[in-house]
């Protein structure tokens, strides 16, 4: 052995040629943590010194190569100074290009994920070969960051600008084929034939068959683009790429300016430009939220991963009452792989819901991302019928019949009676408690809350939801349900919109008070939208539906009417009343015209204002800054109340269901993170400016305790 550690080994295998492993003890990926780090600058300073050794492949004992950085570490080591930070990344960068420079040819085999530091770690490598099943990429910008050991360097050197920019500014995972295909690896296998691969080109270029040495010389020297095509390829790129990222995820542009800024200098210079940029962006705001919805997701799988062990398999799940919604959760249960009975009591329920289902499968065929067969199989596992005749197999019935607690009682109560004794029963409500639901049960332990959001196929969020009296296997398989179905399960406890719907309901109050000082909606919704929201209030409105909007809205002010009460007519009511339902009847605050795709697009209504002006109790003039802090005060504030009420347990996950769930900016982290950034004091002091609006805005006890006492939520 030539070298061993805890994360790397180093052994001769054959021929002078000597294979580093990656190999993490104790994890089940390996990452570039600091202990991974300090073992590869032993590693190659030990291969340095060795003067027998010919070739070395670099490979991985696990099922991936390697993931990428330790997350964990960024929190901690983004607060450093600047100066410290940089020279602590061309620190870890002189480790990768003492690997690069090795007076022999290097070969690495990627048997499975190499993304981010993963990947670059291959790029510092003469060759590259890939197992046909494996993935790569440097997928930083998704945490507000780019590539910093080197990506932004050798990347473009490797396979040319335009791919290079397209890979990192996208930060998208690449498949071994299309990898091969722009030169980012050299050749591709099958997993069985990799180490035998790898040797293989080593033993090429220690004959001399390969020159080793004009492969690697490419990514020393500046890129290879004369002034005019620099301007051209960059100028356009950041425009095309500021279009599609948004003023608010700067990262991707940020990477193309760094290349740009590097372009004429060799690899040791260039890597210094890398590092400046990449300080930048780490101490940015967004990163910040980024990195830290990261770390919540990470948390969320690690306590969704705890109910795995009393979890009940489902092998077969069910649905009651077909239409748009059943049939989501239809599609969405079978193309995941769990067979699927889809009862409704009219035939063309049934056909909506199949309708529905089809749909989706055409349009991911159509994209290339299922094939015919896999969508015939798919649409198989879905089992349409009128009556409960197979009920007696099923593992578990989620119920998403209308949101009416007498209708959805006499459903569970009538299906508990022919299903076995241990399935479990779920109700997809977004606002009627399940413990009342539970009353008609006769074994209320086998009952949660699965609550799904629309359009089932597109949002993340899964509300498990905890009554009373349901069990832990119960809240268990449903969450492993969840997971299955490829869902972001969050477990919340019973009360009156659980914690999405909760959360959001003050959100709409905020809007009701600003259209009652005669504030323009279109404003409003501009506002929201250029804060980060997809779409403002008004818009989201009519897409949720208004008639939603006025049930739910109902249910909050008996559940919490000392803030959610309201005096008089809102506009949900005005609207409600006029038959403007939104999207689905095609009136609501806007109307809706189809576009050339068949996609409703909203236009300005004159009706609309003229059916709010009798709403117009004050005029009151407001700044963009107000719009935001009507809207987001009190919906960071019920968001405060629902960990406070033990709604939900952590402040991660309050905070992830506010983003997988109702599309929170994630660029701020989340509702509980937004007040981290702000302060907690002064945010407190910010919503007793607004405190005249009433109970909505005003803090608790406890928050003005943490202001009090300089805590936070995160850290």
């Amino acid at each position: 052995m030539i070298y061993e550690g805890k994360a790397i080994t180093v052994k001769a295998l054959e021929s002078g040629i000597v294979e580093l492993k990656f190999d993490l003890k104790g994890e089940s990926v390996n990452k570039f943590n600091r202990q991974t780090l300090n073992e590869l600058r032993q590693s190659v300073d030990a291969i340095k010194s060795d003067g027998s050794i010919k070739g070395v492949i670099v490979t991985s004992g696990k099922d991936v190569f390697i993931v990428g950085a330790d997350i964990t570490e960024f929190v901690d080591s983004f607060k450093l100074p600047d100066a410290e930070l940089v020279a602590g990344n061309l620190e870890a960068n002189k480790i990768f290009s003492d690997f690069e420079d090795l007076a022999v040819p290097t070969v690495a085999a990627i048997n499975g994920i190499a993304l981010g530091g993963g990947f670059e770690m291959c790029l510092a490598a003469d060759y590259r070969v890939m197992a046909d099943s494996a993935k790569v990429g440097l997928p930083e910008v998704k945490l507000g960051i780019y590539p910093g050991f080197g990506g932004t360097v050798r990347l473009p050197r490797l396979i040319g600008t335009d791919n290079a920019v397209e890979w990192i500014a996208s930060g998208k995972e690449n498949r071994a084929d299309d990898a091969l295909k722009v030169g980012a690896v050299d050749a591709v296998v099958t997993a069985d034939k990799l180490q035998a691969a790898a040797l293989d080109l080593v033993k090429r270029a220690i004959s001399g068959e390969l020159d080793y040495k004009a492969k690697r010389q490419p990514k020393l020297e500046k890129l290879k683009l004369n002034a005019i095509e620099q301007m051209m390829c960059f100028e356009t790129a950041k425009g095309f790429v500021a279009g599609q990222a948004g003023p608010n995820y700067p990262a991707p542009v940020e990477a193309i300016k760094t290349i740009q800024k590097a372009a004429n200098f060799g690899r040791d210079k260039a890597l210094e430009v890398e590092a400046a940029g990449f300080v930048k962006l780490a101490k940015t705001p967004v990163a910040a939220s980024l990195i830290g919805l990261f770390l919540n997701d990470q948390e969320l799988k690690k306590k969704a991963k705890h109910y795995d062990e009393i979890a009940k398999d489902v092998k077969l799940a069910a649905v009651l009452g077909a239409g748009i919604m059943g049939g989501g959760i239809a599609y969405q249960s079978a193309v995941k792989g769990t067979p699927i009975l889809m009862k409704d009591i009219r035939e063309d329920g049934i056909q909506m819901g199949l309708n529905e289902a089809s749909k989706l499968l055409g349009s991911r065929v159509a994209k290339g991302r299922l094939t015919p067969a896999k969508m015939a199989e798919a649409l198989n596992a879905i089992r349409p019928t009128l009556s409960y005749g197979d009920f007696g197999n099923v593992d578990i019935v989620v119920e998403a019949v209308v949101e009416n607690p007498k209708v959805k009682q006499a459903v569970l109560a009538e299906v508990e009676g022919l299903v076995k004794g241990d399935a479990i029963l779920t109700s997809n409500t977004s606002t009627i408690s399940i413990s009342l639901l539970a009353k008609a049960l006769k074994r209320p332990e086998n009952f949660c809350g699965m609550h799904f959001f629309n359009p089932v196929h597109m949002m993340p969020l899964v509300e498990v939801i905890r009554g009373e009296k349901s069990g832990e296997v119960a809240i268990a398989t449903t969450v492993a349900y969840a997971k299955k179905m490829g869902k972001t399960p969050v477990v919340v406890n019973d009360c009156p919109g659980f914690l999405v719907n909760r959360v959001l309901f003050p959100y709409f109050g905020g809007f009701s008070k600003l259209l009652g000082f005669g504030v323009d909606f279109v404003r409003i919704d501009k506002v929201m939208e250029k804060f980060g929201w997809p779409m403002g209030p008004a818009y989201l409105s009519d897409v949720v539906g208004i008639d939603t909007g006025h049930h739910g809205r109902d249910v909050m002010a008996e559940g919490f009417p000392d803030r959610m009460a309201v005096e008089g007519r809102t506009a949900v009511d005005v609207m409600y009343e006029a038959n403007r339902l939104g999207q689905k009847n095609g009136k609501g605050f806007y109307a809706y015209e189809m576009d050339k795709r068949g996609k409703p697009k909203k236009v300005i209504d004159p009706v609309a204002y003229e059916l709010l002006k009798p709403l117009v109790t004050e005029q009151r003039e407001v700044t963009d800054e107000d719009i935001i802090n009507f809207m987001m005060i009190p919906l960071c504030l019920e968001t405060v109340r629902c960990l406070e009420d033990g709604i939900v347990e952590t402040a991660a996950e309050a905070d992830m269901g506010l983003i997988y769930g109702i599309g929170f900016p994630p660029f701020r982290g989340g509702a509980l993170r937004y007040i981290d950034s702000i302060g907690v004091a002064e945010f407190v002091a910010l919503a007793d400016k607004y405190a005249d609006l009433g109970a909505l805005y005003q803090p608790t006890a406890k928050l003005r305790e943490m202001a009090a006492n300089g805590q936070k939520f995160f850290g």
